[in-house]
């Protein structure tokens, strides 16, 4: 078959029924097909089934399909898009596609995105859904439900929140409360009290531990004045969460949080190559330090053939101490108040496990080298190295994050370089204290 019959029959699976059933699946083979192609796809078919795939779609892909799909149904995508995903988008857009945006959606619904796109990236007002409908607490059943049909996005609705004449929370009525209430009923009659609320400046974090702390469904967001202004959904807090880890995954080894697995050669080198060349630098400082003792690695090879093994454990032992403390800040199990009981922790362990290590080391060595100077160098430099490792593995990523910096961007790349550092000049500094031994 050829590749323009492989393109072919691609496009014909991206039916309707396909898009609504699985549009994750379908988002990747948007995402490998030609623009002109992706955006054809998306303008055939009905925006209801084509919004799901529109937010599943790599932000990049997204930006360029935008130039190439038509007015109409690009009013309607941008118009039934979660507001958090939209606000995202117009914020990425360069101005002259951010204004036509703003222009098909209207003044009022463009001013509440970007109002959103005024909060910070990783804040409640930004999670928010802003479209949520308060009720007044003296409305009846009967209105209240004659008023829900008129909803556009009524789908998965699960309580009514209800304000006063100032705007301010009140309180909550469960949908199954109001489907077997009477028409009669008022809805203060069957409204429960909020439990918690966050602020629009509120953190993911802090949202996360209230959602968790209440077994919330959702959770209103008020501004500093106290007016209820949006809802965070969990299942949007979930995807965001989920997000977010995967994106530390990618940050931790130098890749972009923009690049998809089927983004573009270019985007990805431009993103990527930045921190290769980093990790150049870096690379190169390790054997600066593995310069400096040429002669004593000329005098005595074997010290060339252990170097590895020692960077080598110094680097895995740093990497579970900065895996258990990137985890702990990400959960919010620590804090920077906890730096010193996580260094003492980390040194210890660091400690232990380097005289294991070192023990098990010594035989392996005086087994092949026959040599007590070699195993003394060498048992020595592992633990001074995983000592070490076990501190920075625990102070990096702590201190990144008490500077205000993301600890998933560049917390390995300072480890590895801290970790090769020491592992080098530990071993050869013990080896040129000790060559008499050797």
């Amino acid at each position: 078959m050829t590749v323009a019959a492989d393109k072919t029959a691609v496009e014909l699976a991206l039916d309707a029924r396909y898009l609504s059933g699985y549009p994750r699946e379908a988002a990747h083979h948007l995402e490998a097909l030609p623009l002109d192609e992706a955006a054809g796809v998306i303008a055939r078919q009905p925006v209801q089934v084509t919004v799901p795939v529109w937010e599943a779609l790599a932000s990049d892909i997204r930006e360029a399909l935008i130039e190439r799909l038509p007015d109409d149904v690009l009013r309607q995508l941008l118009a039934e898009m979660d507001p958090p995903i939209a606000a995202e988008l117009l914020g990425r857009l360069d101005a002259e596609s951010r204004a036509r945006c703003q222009m098909l959606l209207g003044e009022k619904a463009a001013q509440a995105l970007v109002a959103l796109t005024e909060y910070a990236e990783d804040s409640a007002g930004r999670l928010m859904d802003p479209r949520i409908v308060a009720f007044r607490p003296d409305m009846s059943v009967a209105q209240a439900v004659e008023r829900m049909r008129g909803f556009k996005r009524a789908r998965g609705l699960r309580e009514l929140f209800l304000t006063d004449d100032e705007g301010a929370l009140t309180g909550r009525v469960e949908i199954q409360d109001v489907a077997i209430a009477g028409p009669d009923q008022r809805l203060h009659q069957l409204a429960r009290p909020i439990t918690s609320a966050v602020l629009d400046t509120a953190t993911k974090e802090e949202v996360v531990e209230k959602i968790e702390a209440h077994r919330l469904p959702a959770i209103p967001v008020v501004n500093v004045s106290g007016r209820f202004i949006g809802v965070i959904h969990q299942a949007a807090l979930v995807a965001a969460v989920q997000e977010e880890a995967s994106l530390d995954i990618q940050t931790m080894v130098g890749a972009s949080k923009d690049e998809r697995a089927l983004s573009k050669v270019s985007f990805a080198v431009t993103r990527r190559l930045p921190w290769l060349q980093i990790n150049l630098a870096t690379a190169f400082l390790a054997a600066a330090v593995v310069g400096l003792f040429e002669d004593v690695i000329a005098k005595f090879t074997a010290l060339a053939v252990l170097l590895p093994v020692v960077a080598g454990q110094s680097g895995n032992a740093g990497a579970q101490a900065l895996a258990v403390t990137m985890r702990g800040l990400a959960l919010r199990e620590i804090s920077v108040r906890q730096l010193p009981r996580m260094l003492f922790k980390e040194v210890n362990v660091g400690f232990l496990n380097g005289v294991a290590v070192a023990a098990t080391t010594a035989i392996g060595v005086y087994v092949w080298s026959g040599s007590a100077g070699l195993v003394l160098v060498i048992c020595v430099a592992m633990v001074v190295s995983m000592v070490a490792a076990g501190f920075s593995g625990a102070f990096i990523p702590i201190a990144l994050t008490r500077l205000g910096q993301d600890p998933a961007q560049s917390s390995s790349i300072v480890l590895t370089t801290v970790t090769d550092v020491v592992g080098f000049f530990s071993f050869l500094g013990v080896a040129t204290a000790l060559q008499s031994w050797l």
